[in-house]
């Protein structure tokens, strides 16, 4: 089994790598290595897959590329031997797709095309990707479940995934692709990305400076720990998905179907809202937080909670990790990657 991680350099695209690696499988990581965070934070992990590689019988082999770039993503496909695919690569952000909406164009839509294009070709087992909790959009019913329409997305971030769903869909009923799509709920931990909550608000504390708390702190989110993530992924790369045998097309279940596909929610199921996270922050860090309130960004929602059932059932697994051990794992990492002292 010679697994493809695109996006192995991003945050949870190396500790998947990471897991694989040291669980004696054999990767290939692709990562344009962008700038839209600090490159010196990436460049940091994959030397960490790079040196672990070394120790394993050089299981991992790097490949900087974009995956908008169709003729270096055919000849990776065309030079290995690849049977499963989890792509991970995608312009994140919900705040950001508003002043760089080409930048989600080129990656979570021509660079998905590019992936699972080649999957099709190459007839992969399994084809796994990144969705997000984003699509559930003006969705105000919760828990989110994978059972409703998620048709009203409130940010361009939301609406390419939503579109990645769309045509995994598409290439699963065609060619009878396995298709498996993850929405990801808030995922945080050690060697997180800078633009995300928990990094920008231990950053600042540390630094004497106030951290923005939007919606005036009335948030919630489904914080969900990169642990229990790595571990759902890790089930599901080898339970391909499969058509539901008793699917009725007239009463549609959006997260399943008649050809190889599947959709799932993968959180924590336990919101959070925003100012006890903030508590749990200054409890680690033992540091108040100057707070200064504003209103609800643009293209964000006051809350997430992820419906877990379907998850469970599929392969007999719900994350749990608390946000305190989250938070303090988290920590510790940045004090150490940034030699920081209180």
């Amino acid at each position: 089994m010679i697994i493809l991680v695109t996006g192995a350099s991003g945050f949870i695209g190396f500790h998947l790598t990471k897991k694989l690696i040291e669980s004696g499988n054999s990767v290939i990581g692709i990562d344009n290595l962008n700038n839209y965070y600090d490159p010196n934070l990436k460049i940091a992990r994959l030397n960490i897959l790079k040196k672990l590689s070394s120790k394993n019988e050089k299981k991992f082999k790097f490949i900087k590329a974009d995956l908008k770039n169709r003729k270096i993503i055919d000849e990776i496909f065309d030079n290995h031997e690849i049977t499963h695919v989890v792509n991970l690569a995608a312009q994140a952000g919900v705040r950001y797709s508003i002043t760089n909406p080409d930048s989600y164009i080129d990656s979570n839509l021509i660079g998905f095309f590019n992936i699972i294009e080649n999957c099709k070709r190459k007839k992969i087992k399994h084809f796994l990707y990144a969705s997000s909790s984003s699509v559930y959009g003006g969705n105000t019913k919760t828990p989110f479940s994978e059972l409703d329409t998620v048709d009203h997305p409130v940010s361009l971030y939301g609406a390419t995934k939503k579109c990645n769903e769309l045509i995994a869909h598409t290439y699963s009923h065609l060619y009878n692709l396995p298709t498996t799509g993850l929405r990801f709920f808030t995922v945080y931990g050690p060697w997180g990305r800078p633009d995300m909550a928990l990094f920008l608000f231990t950053k600042a504390i540390l630094e004497n400076k106030p951290i923005k708390v939007f919606n005036e702190g009335n948030m919630v989110r489904d914080f969900t720990y990169i642990d229990d993530v790595i571990h759902g992924l890790m089930y599901l790369i080898n339970k391909p998905a499969t058509n539901k045998s008793d699917f009725n097309k007239s009463e549609p279940d959006s997260s399943s179907s008649w050809c190889p596909y599947k959709v799932f929610n993968l959180g924590n199921s336990n919101p959070i809202p925003l100012m006890d996270f903030i508590k749990e922050i200054e409890k680690s860090l033992g540091k108040s937080a100057k707070k200064e309130y504003l209103p609800l960004q643009q293209g964000d929602v006051p809350a997430t909670f992820s419906a877990p059932d379907l998850l469970n059932e599929w392969i007999n697994f719900k994350p749990n990790t608390s946000v305190q051990k989250g938070i303090s794992e988290f920590i510790t990492w940045y004090k150490d990657f940034y030699k920081t002292k209180i």
